[in-house]
């Protein structure tokens, strides 16, 4: 559900059916986030070109649990219900400890994350928190700050991305009025090693 048209799997052809298959969970759903590029098949795929490489791709060494971590805490800074929602039950299903992720849910909402995570992921926290909301304001010393606390910069790159891709997909769902009405929760393209596998589980 969301403001703007939608086109279910059913009903879809040509390059968006194409598209479909491939992006498609359980009993052929196509979660809103994804549908709300019906009108415009080619920017569904850019879409899922960028979130694969960015947060579903073998090349990437940070643990995947972290990078979903720092997704759910721009989406919780943007108010995106919808993206918090989905990437928070994804955060659950790879940390598989029901108490650790809801300290992580409870840390988040009292903008403690911080105190939540050791030193070097609570500085990636910290940029986090800047590049989203005070982007304006970001100086090379916070790029320095995260290599001081331990991170490589091939680590910091993957941080810049998972949080400007959070940032981009927030302002999507957001600004299109999606919702999870109908959604599967938690679904995402677990096929790290093939980058072209775009199917949900």
């Amino acid at each position: 559900m969301s403001w703007i048209k939608t086109i279910d799997f059913d009903k879809a052809e040509g390059k968006l059916k194409s598209l479909y298959k491939r992006v498609k969970g359980p009993n052929n759903n196509i979660d809103n986030v994804l549908k709300i590029h019906s009108l415009r098949p080619h920017t569904l795929e850019g879409h899922m070109f960028l979130y694969k490489a960015v947060l579903h791709h073998s090349g990437n060494t940070l643990p995947k649990w972290y990078l979903e971590a720092l997704g759910c805490y721009v989406s919780y800074l943007n108010n995106c219900e919808y993206c918090l929602e989905h990437h928070f039950a994804g955060l659950k299903r790879l940390l598989n400890n029901d108490l650790r992720s809801n300290q992580f849910l409870d840390a988040l909402k009292n903008d403690e994350l911080n105190a939540f995570f050791t030193s070097k992921f609570g500085s990636g926290v910290a940029y986090t928190k800047k590049l989203t909301l005070n982007v304006q304001e970001i100086k090379e010393e916070d790029f320095t700050a995260l290599t001081k606390s331990g991170f490589s910069q091939g680590e910091i790159l993957e941080i810049n991305q998972v949080v400007s891709y959070f940032n981009y997909v927030n302002r999507s769902v957001v600004g299109l009025g999606a919702c999870t009405k109908g959604d599967i929760l938690g679904l995402s393209p677990n096929q790290n090693d093939d980058p072209n596998n775009w199917g949900h589980s």
